[in-house]
């Protein structure tokens, strides 16, 4: 499972310094993306070369408690499961890096698809390969 320390700043809360619920989407956004960076998997050139990218098809997302202002969350990011050109996320938000204190848990689906029409592509095969050695 990969893990992603995440810092609550005053800008991620509301007037009551409990952070949006909104910015959890953030939080979780950033341990997918630096799950992929450590796998060699460089979005930009994925875009620049190939003309693929990922989107977001589905969230399901369950608020345990809240995180508040200055909290050190971890974000974790597992593979579910993939498919030819899907992704499913299990995702969890924790207080601290003991993850004794779950705050957030998500599903989340990604589709790689092809920049200019949107339309489903296939997960490249070497992202593939090393998500499999991932698990």
């Amino acid at each position: 499972m990969f893990t992603w320390p995440v810092r609550v700043y005053y800008e991620d809360t509301d007037l009551g310094g409990v952070v949006y619920y909104a910015n959890y989407l953030r939080f979780l956004e950033r341990a997918r993306t630096e799950w992929l960076r450590s796998l060699g998997c460089d979005q930009t050139a994925m875009l620049e070369q190939r003309g693929l990218l990922f989107v977001i098809t589905g969230v399901e997302i369950r608020y345990r408690k809240p995180a508040h202002f200055n909290d050190l969350l971890c974000v974790t990011a597992e593979l579910a499961r993939h498919r030819r050109a899907s992704m499913t996320f299990s995702q969890s938000i924790y207080r601290d890096e003991r993850q004794a204190e779950m705050l957030v848990s998500a599903t989340v689906d990604a589709a790689c698809v092809k920049a200019s029409s949107m339309s489903p592509r296939p997960i490249p095969t070497e992202l593939l390969a090393a998500m499999e050695r991932d698990q």
